[in-house]
């Protein structure tokens, strides 16, 4: 029995059910209780009034949370969340401290005129701008919005710095010439195209049987070529989109591709059995109307030219256009009618029959344009016995408005910024005039001293 008592004391002393009182603390416990008191004295440290190490008490996290006991621990205090503090430079946060440290200061209630302009010019000296009047941000209101009728909304409501157009309300057309050209031996013959205007900002002028390229940039003038007979003339001039090519209708039936780079004649083409009054291009599709009425389309690539031949005017073609997305051609002539041609189909006959002919007008028609912002729009000019402007939807055929102009429509362009429609006139006014679209209201009349307005413009 003896033995026994004495397992159990042995039992008894070894085991660690309460806790040791006189053993030193442990390793966890001691680091434990140096974090909490480090965060304490940080935390009891700061003040409004003070500066102190905040970095410090922030990046400690306290190891235990509150237990349930309801014994509270010393944790930091956390901050308020992140703010949004936009960019701003230096000279900006100097303005800013010093209007800030200014509203404590007593304010002069007499200043003097004299001292008021000192201070005002040292300010605009030394920061650039009057002081009284910086803005530490400045929150914009509605963006400008662009003049009626102009085009391109994103250039007027994303440019930082505002353009002409943005900030007058009335633009400024000028209502004399910007420069006078001598233009000699230039033909008055109402059918012909003897001008044009290429995307490299050349004109080319045909004068008598001679073609010559003025620049505009520059202001140089380069005679392109001559032809060798002198009853010979050139009917009609038409620049590739790309501006490196023109093409040249002359009076003995044939079309002239030229390199104005290297001023030197590509390729002469035959095809048609009268004089080439009228060009226009849609890509490498060249097309060409004559006075037998006939209009050729030429693959300049290829060397056998012609493709398609359109037969649909009983007079001379003195009008032709392709439209922005090359879909469909319009087509005028001296008898009065207006054809709308289907694109040319690569490989196929397609292309012969016209799409719409119309008949209102009671004149040559020599004046079309193609609307830019919608390409089924057709503007169409009459002659000095018509006088009308018409607008045409080729998608359905019908008239949408008609205009009478009192003068002879000899060009009519479509403006690239504005939503409006510009045409020069022969007889009886000679003047070029620009037009609201759709409404066909007059918003300016451009005059000059002679007959200059019968040309394209």
């Amino acid at each position: 029995m003896a033995q026994f008592g004495f397992d159990n004391d042995i039992h008894s002393i070894l085991k660690l059910d309460m806790p040791i009182t006189n053993a030193p603390m442990a390793r966890w416990q001691r680091k434990a209780s140096s974090s909490m008191s480090t965060s304490c004295a940080n935390t009891s440290a700061l003040s409004p009034g003070k500066s102190g190490n905040r970095s410090l008490s922030l990046s400690k996290t306290p190891s235990k949370t509150p237990g349930k006991n309801g014994k509270t621990q010393c944790t930091p205090s956390k901050a308020g969340g992140d703010r949004f503090i936009p960019t701003r430079n230096n000279k900006q946060m100097d303005v800013a401290s010093f209007l800030l440290s200014k509203e404590n200061e007593p304010m002069d209630t007499n200043p003097s005129a004299a001292t008021s302009e000192n201070q005002k010019a040292w300010s605009v000296t030394l920061n650039g701008y009057d002081i009284e009047e910086a803005k530490i941000l400045h929150l914009g209101g509605k963006p400008l919005n662009a003049p009626e009728g102009y085009q391109n909304n994103l250039k007027v409501l994303y440019s930082q710095i505002p353009t002409p157009v943005s900030t007058k309300k009335n633009r400024y057309i000028p209502s004399v010439p910007d420069r006078i050209l001598d233009a000699p031996e230039l033909r008055n013959d109402f059918y012909l195209n003897l001008l044009d205007w290429s995307s490299r900002n050349l004109l080319a002028v045909a004068l008598h049987n001679s073609v010559y390229l003025w620049d505009a940039t520059q202001g140089d003038i380069v005679l392109l070529m001559k032809m060798e007979r002198e009853e010979d003339y050139i009917c009609s001039v038409s620049w590739i989109k790309e501006g490196n090519f023109l093409a040249i209708g002359t009076s003995d039936c044939k079309v002239q591709l030229w390199d104005v780079e290297n001023q030197k004649r590509l390729r002469s083409m035959a095809s048609h059995t009268a004089r080439v009054g009228s060009l226009s291009w849609n890509n490498h599709i060249l097309s060409s109307g004559s006075r037998s009425g006939h209009i050729h389309h030429h693959d300049v690539r290829v060397a056998d030219h012609h493709i398609f031949t359109l037969s649909g005017h009983s007079q001379e073609v003195c009008g032709l256009e392709w439209s922005p997305d090359g879909r469909y051609l319009a087509s005028g002539g001296n008898d009065n009618l207006v054809y709308v041609w289907p694109g040319v189909q690569e490989g196929t006959g397609q292309g012969s029959n016209a799409v719409h002919s119309f008949n209102e007008h009671q004149g040559a028609v020599k004046a079309l344009a193609w609307c830019p912002w919608q390409p089924n729009i057709l503007a169409s000019g009459g002659g000095t016995s018509d006088r009308h402007i018409r607008i045409w939807n080729v998608t359905s055929g019908s008239c949408i408005s008609a205009l009478d102009t009192q003068s002879q429509v000899s060009s009519l362009k479509f403006a690239p910024n504005y939503k409006e429609l510009v045409s020069g006139h022969g007889y009886a006014h000679d003047n070029v005039v620009i037009w609201k679209y759709p409404s066909l209201t007059k918003v300016a009349e451009l005059n000059g001293d002679e007959c200059t307005a019968c040309i394209t413009v």
